[in-house]
């Protein structure tokens, strides 16, 4: 060891000797600290009765674990501690021992589209509620409720971790302190601003110090401010704090008919600040670790969402998604967000947010241009199938709406206008089934006339020169189809995704965004369900029905025998497939199906197939242009048939 060393050592010995001497606590304060000690007994009794939750409200519909709506507020409970048992409370809740007593009360703030429960308990949304929407058996719609969510900032102060939701909220209106009612509204143009604020112990008229929730509520709309602040905490946080934990979790409640369908389209969604949206898988559960700044994050279910968006964004968050266990009927999952947001301990920290509590509306959430509306399951995996929903069916189905039509009938005439689009494709793929039903003779011809395997090559290419005589494409009658499958699957998606159809009624069905049932079975088929939808078996049957009449006209091959069952077997999968899915999707399926058999006997009266027939038949006479490209086709042909000979001498 060298002499530095020795002197650093001898150095550092005296330091932490003249720091000890310096810190030890004088006579008085020995003599408080065991004053304290012997009275803790009897500080702790009476915190525990002071902490002891007051009852939730009464539900009117106690199945219901969400309708616990805002029907009573607790009673408050006034707590009086003296100086010793606060003593005690501080030393435990560290800087903000003030901010621990309180009144479990709740405050009711509306406009014309949502009521809002505050808890001054945390000052948090304890109950959001929808006013414009019910729950699938009527009861007032809730995307959360205070005793399945939970809402709060945690950090240490004192060397003790502290949480807001043990924090007691002081109320002002519009600036000022809240000394009204229980219930606020606004509405129209006008605004309010509502404040919660949790002081710290150093708080003094001269240098403030509290926490803040700041919420900006507008008069109508779904979209509320949500700015959270803390100001002169300086000293009340501990001082090597770079980030606030933001801890946010919720129980979602079961809101629509056909539970396990709203369960797989429940799940968390997130977009990067400066990235596209993306997912937790919704069938599965799941947690992810988000590494980079996170603008949004969205606790989503079938047909509404709780989004919570930073203006800065998120530094980074972790997520997860849990399925509820199959005896909580009332749930659908759990999920959680524990978010991140740097921290400056020299100055005050503000953080601006907003909240999103309504409905998956795309234009309403398309309108605030944070790409909310990818939560819509619109297909956005396919751009074809997003474009033709967005640019097409959406316009459409919301100007039809506009005439405040039954949706049946708006589905009706959707349908037709989309096969009015279709027609000439239509028309193609039938003018090209007819012109292989007339060729089907001589194909038959060929095929007894190479009846070996080994000479199926050739028989392929005696067809397609048969084919090319007759000035026949094969593959005409296929393209138009491959052009209406992006429809077909756009629509596919639209339906079960409209909030518009939801609990909407049309002849039979009472809840077109749901399955609708004539018979409920008091049992269960596997792959099928506990009911019977009549949509769905009215598909199935059309489906059968243009299988048979497609059959009957098309050219169909006598060597692929399992086609033609596999065609007929389709319709009996789709029937336990769609027998749980969205009425209108199956009603839509149907009408498509009874309009192409309006199609089909249409172009039957127009096409003379004499006249198409008479033109095959010109048509081989001509002699047949040769491409380029087949011209040396037919030379690579013959070159190698060339080498083959010689291989063989």
């Amino acid at each position: 060891m060298t002499r530095d060393n020795i002197i650093g050592l001898v150095l550092i010995a005296v330091v932490l000797f003249g720091y000890s001497i310096w810190m030890a606590p004088s006579e008085e304060e020995r003599l408080e600290a065991r004053r304290i000690q012997d009275s803790i007994a009897e500080a702790r009794r009476t915190l525990a009765e002071a902490e002891t939750p007051a009852k939730p409200p009464t539900a009117q519909h106690p199945a219901s674990p969400a309708a616990d709506l805002l029907l009573e507020t607790p009673a408050a409970d006034t707590i009086d501690l003296d100086s010793l048992q606060r003593g005690r409370l501080a030393e435990r809740m560290g800087y903000f021992s003030a901010a621990a007593l309180g009144e479990a009360d709740f405050i009711v703030l509306e406009n014309e589209a949502l009521r809002l429960q505050i808890s001054k308990r945390g000052g948090h949304i304890f109950s959001a509620g929808l006013k414009d929407y019910k729950t699938f058996d009527g009861r007032p719609l809730l995307l959360f409720t205070g005793e399945h969510e939970q809402f709060a900032f945690n950090f240490f102060s004192g060397n003790r971790n502290i949480s807001t939701r043990e924090l007691y909220f002081t109320p002002y209106l519009n600036g000022r302190p809240f000394t009204g009612g229980r219930e606020t509204m606004v509405s129209g143009d006008s605004r309010m601003e509502f404040t919660m604020r949790a002081y710290s112990d150093l708080h003094t008229p001269e240098q403030p110090s509290y926490i803040e929730y700041a919420y900006g509520i507008p008069g109508q709309g779904h979209m509320l401010d949500f700015d959270v602040s803390f100001i002169g905490t300086r000293d009340a946080i501990a001082a090597n704090t770079t980030f606030l934990n933001l801890d946010w979790q919720a129980k979602l409640p079961r809101q629509e008919k056909n539970r396990e369908n709203e369960q797989n389209n429940t799940t968390v969604y997130y977009k990067y600040l400066h990235d596209e949206v993306s997912r937790i898988r919704p069938t599965r559960d799941g947690s992810e670790r988000l590494t980079t700044s996170v603008q949004w994050i969205s606790f989503k279910q079938q047909f509404f969402s709780s989004v919570l968006i930073s203006e800065d964004g998120f530094t980074n968050a972790d997520i997860a998604s849990i399925t509820a266990p199959e005896g909580e009927t009332g749930f659908l999952k759990s999920l959680t967000a524990s978010i991140n947001l740097a921290y400056d301990a020299r100055s005050n920290n503000v953080y601006p947010m907003r909240w999103y509590l309504g409905p998956n509306s795309y234009n309403k959430m398309s309108a605030y241009n944070l790409e909310l509306e990818r939560q819509i399951p619109l297909g956005w995996s396919f751009f074809l199938m997003s474009w033709i929903n967005r640019f097409a069916v959406i316009p459409i189905f919301n100007f039809l709406d506009g005439y405040n039509l039954n949706y049946g009938i708006i589905i009706l005439i959707l349908t037709l206008l989309l096969k009015i689009v279709l027609l000439p494709v239509a028309y193609k793929t039938y003018l090209s089934q007819a012109k292989m039903r007339l060729l089907k003779p001589e194909i038959e011809e060929l095929g007894k006339k190479f009846p070996k395997k080994e000479d199926a090559m050739k028989k392929q290419q005696a067809t397609m020169s048969l084919y090319k005589k007759a000035g026949v494409n094969p593959m005409s009658g296929c393209i138009p189809m491959l052009l209406q499958l992006p429809i077909l699957l756009a629509l596919f998606r639209f339906f079960p995704a409209s909030i518009e159809l939801r609990q909407e009624a049309f002849l039979w069905a009472d809840d077109l965004s749901s399955y609708d049932s004539i018979l409920d079975l008091p049992f269960t088929i596997p792959f099928y369900g506990d009911h019977v939808s009549l949509f769905t078996l009215l598909m199935a049957a059309s489906m059968v029905l243009y299988t048979h009449m497609n059959s009957q006209m098309m050219a169909s091959s006598s060597q692929m025998p399992g086609m033609k069952t596999m065609m007929y077997f389709m319709p009996i999968m789709l029937l336990g497939i769609f027998n749980n899915f969205a009425s209108g999707l199956s009603y839509y399926y149907f009408l498509a199906n009874v309009i192409t058999f309006g199609q089909m006997f249409l172009f039957r009266k127009v096409i003379d197939e004499d006249a198409l027939h008479a033109k095959i038949e010109e048509n081989k006479k001509k002699p047949v242009k040769k491409s380029k490209w087949q011209k040396r086709m037919e030379e690579l042909a013959k070159q190698q048939e060339a080498q083959k000979k010689k291989r063989k001498k």
